[in-house]
């Protein structure tokens, strides 16, 4: 990993917002390479999907949408350790999701006067889960879960054919579909799968969605921005990355494990170490020497570390380090310091944070009971991580009696004189009118 040292230097929000490192290919430069394969998917639907499957994936011939019986039965195959995991895990993120979903409020303004505020769940949801390097049983459930725990009453999953599972997706995505009770799955990856749940593929009775959510590369995040706005999206979660503040009182090798961890994901994972002593960051580049070449990815996690997007950072102080990881908005923020609760007071752009030597964010991948969908690429500066509170919107309800509404009329009245509107006030003084024959 690269050293960058911060130590000396007086650094604005806007010198550490432009050097934090970063993956070289941004969802900015994915969206004009994405762009023509989700309007091919908008205009030609089931042709444009087959031709992707075919150049992405390697597939040919396959069932789109795969059958619901090749759902349940693929459980047979599911080793029995795997399916208590996963159904662990379904348990604690339903309980953890539980608390996202706010109660329904009531403000009465005077006699007659209230106003309802209730949390209304999306009616369809897309749900992806890649299919690349890894599969991923644990972002279905994910997704699932919380949508579920919104009260989400239509639930379609996609995730990319497998040259070797006969075109379906990968047996543990199915698993977990199975588990979850999802029977609407496709066998569509990529840009291609977010354009399909965007704009509907009525040849194989796929439906328009009111939201897309799920992980993915950089292309999906950017196909993501692509179809925002004619759908919902829960965030632009492209390819992971982890920040680690950490002083000399922390492990070195918990440190570089979890960095390593993270690496494993892709070439271009990022992982990120920020720390106030140059010993302690000799050590942990130490210890990734040493355990990362006995990884079974260790290849693949030799490039992502080398890469601009990875680095470790070297500042003067912890204070400093926190103001560098809120520019960096890091998708998984780990603190292990001398006072993780100081720190964190500090803390406000992350996607989620894992506190201690004892909380990695591997826990966070699968059984923690936080959810693992989170904002990447610096976008947890202003987006929030996947979660119940995804698939709900707040709808206020209005009712006044007539009572009530004549001691609005004066000052409502007034307002609507002052903007030049009188049908508005109008619209008022019309309910107190006496009728005429």
């Amino acid at each position: 990993m690269r050293t960058t040292d911060l130590r000396g230097r007086e650094l604005s929000r806007s010198d550490l917002l432009q050097l934090v490192p970063r993956a070289a290919l941004s969802a900015d430069v994915a969206v004009e390479q994405v762009r023509p394969l989700v309007a091919a998917v908008a205009a030609h639907g089931e042709i444009a999907l087959r031709e992707q499957a075919r150049d992405f994936d390697g597939v040919s011939g396959h069932a789109l949408r795969v059958p619901a019986a090749a759902i349940t039965e693929s459980l047979d195959a599911c080793p029995p350790e795997v399916s208590a995991a996963l159904t662990e895990l379904i348990e604690r993120l339903r309980r953890g999701s539980a608390a996202q979903v706010p109660a329904s409020q009531e403000t009465t303004l005077s006699d007659g006067a209230v106003i309802r505020q209730r949390w209304q769940p999306v009616s369809r949801v897309g749900l992806y889960a890649p299919g690349g390097k890894a599969a991923y049983p644990s972002s279905v459930i994910m997704n699932a879960v919380a949508a579920q725990v919104a009260g989400v009453p239509s639930l379609a999953l996609a995730s990319p054919a497998q040259r070797d599972n006969a075109g379906l997706p990968h047996p543990a995505v199915l698993w977990a579909a199975a588990l979850c009770g999802i029977d609407e799955v496709y066998a569509i990856g990529g840009a291609g799968a977010i354009a399909a749940f965007a704009h509907g593929v009525p040849e194989i009775d796929l439906e328009p969605v009111d939201v897309v959510t799920g992980p993915g590369n950089v292309f999906v995040a950017a196909a993501k921005r692509v179809v925002s706005g004619l759908v919902g999206i829960d965030s632009e979660a492209g390819t992971t990355e982890i920040l680690v503040i950490a002083d000399d009182s922390a492990d070195p090798r918990f440190v570089a494990a979890d960095l390593i961890s993270q690496a494993e994901h892709d070439e271009a994972a990022a992982s990120v170490l920020v720390t106030d002593s140059a010993a302690f960051a000799e050590r942990v580049q130490a210890e990734i020497a040493s355990r990362a070449p006995r990884t079974r990815h260790s290849e693949r996690v030799a490039t992502a570390l080398s890469g601009p997007q990875s680095a470790v950072i070297l500042v003067d102080s912890i204070d400093v380090a926190i103001r560098v990881s809120n520019a960096y908005g890091p998708e998984h923020l780990e603190i292990q310091t001398r006072d993780d609760e100081l720190t964190l007071a500090g803390i406000t752009d992350a996607g989620a944070i894992f506190m201690g030597g004892y909380t990695p964010v591997s826990l966070g991948d699968y059984l923690a009971g936080s959810n693992h969908v989170l904002p990447t690429g610096g976008t947890a500066r202003f987006a929030a991580g996947l979660g119940a509170h995804t698939f709900l919107r707040p709808q206020q309800i209005v009712s006044y009696d007539r009572h009530s509404l004549a001691i609005a009329e004066a000052p409502l009245l007034a307002l609507a004189g002052a903007e030049g509107l009188p049908a508005h006030g109008e619209a008022v003084s019309a309910r107190f009118e006496e009728e005429t024959a």
